[in-house]
């Protein structure tokens, strides 16, 4: 019998320590369920990007339009004109380099014309381009661009006293775009030479100033780019490629401002008096760029809230 009494005494005293040890986990906070359970981290915000947003610009002139192209899901969006046609002037000169590249292949390019593409497209030489113009054909080559980029508002311009001018070949702000996505993706220049042409166009250089243009090349490196925040110029290289003369059969600025990235293809097309000067244009493509930021600096983030209540 001894042995038997032991063994229940032993029970009891376990179930008297068990007991005890449950109350107090309760006491110092919960279930284990609970204490197991991790708090949610909220993801981090997508980067600044630009994004369709409405543009509210206060133009004077004959034609202002603009476009986005967001790259990663192959849509456009713009003003409701973004069909409508201008001259496309020096931005042009971006595709006879394309063209060159692509048909030149996998062939080795020569120091000389290494050297005409650079100045056409860092400088906007007219001289260059038009030897790249006659490289590929003259106007054979607007005719490619057309069929190569899908470009279904371009055509090629004719003015009195200027023919075979390529700068007059119109282009919508929607086809604009689909330039500098067809540059972007590798279809216009080819794989052997779309980051060379991507680089060229990051580097364009020279601003607005009268010391920076000249009658046959001038500065180029404003519009788009000024209206980026250093959020989104920090994430890659912006390639671009502006167009801009004052022409006098008309008494406008033909201005047009062309930038692409990973992201985005966007556009912006005016006319406007010859009166307003250079720098108006560019600060119109620059405040278009800054109204389509997004998120817009400054603006607060919002954190998801997370569900209350135990499990």
């Amino acid at each position: 019998m001894r042995p038997r009494l032991l063994a229940v005494i032993a029970v009891v005293l376990g179930i008297a320590l068990i007991i005890p040890a449950a109350y107090a986990r309760l006491d110092d906070g919960g279930t284990d369920t609970e204490a197991s359970v991790p708090t949610p981290v909220p993801a981090p915000p997508p980067p600044p990007t630009l994004a369709d947003a409405p543009v509210s610009v206060p133009f004077e002139g004959e034609f202002f339009s603009w476009a986005l192209m967001d790259r990663q899901i192959d849509t456009i969006s713009g003003a409701e004109n973004l069909t409508d046609t201008s001259s496309t002037e020096s931005m042009i000169k971006v595709w006879f380099a394309a063209d060159y590249l692509n048909r030149l292949g996998d062939e080795a390019l020569s120091t000389t014309m290494r050297d005409t593409i650079t100045t056409a497209v860092r400088d906007s030489d007219d001289d260059a381009a038009n030897q790249l113009y006659s490289a590929v054909g003259r106007s054979a080559t607007i005719d490619r661009m057309i069929s190569t980029c899908g470009l279904t508002d371009t055509k090629p311009g004719t003015v009195p006293g200027y023919v075979g001018w390529w700068s007059f070949t119109q282009m919508s702000p929607r086809d604009a775009v689909r330039l500098g996505d067809c540059i972007a993706d590798g279809t216009a220049a080819g794989p052997t030479w779309t980051e060379f042409l991507l680089d060229e166009m990051s580097q364009v250089r020279g601003t607005t100033a009268p010391d920076d243009q000249k009658a046959r090349s001038g500065g180029g490196r404003w519009g788009i780019i000024d209206g980026l925040p250093e959020s989104i110029t920090s994430q890659g290289p912006i390639s671009m490629k502006n167009g801009w003369t004052a022409l006098n059969y008309d008494g406008n600025w033909h201005v047009n401002c062309l930038a692409v990235n990973d992201q985005w293809s966007l556009a912006v097309m005016m006319r406007y008096p010859q009166q307003s000067g250079l720098d108006y244009g560019a600060q119109t493509c620059a405040s278009v760029t800054t109204q389509l930021v997004t998120p817009q600096p400054g603006a607060a983030l919002k954190v998801p809230q997370q569900p209350t209540g135990s499990l």
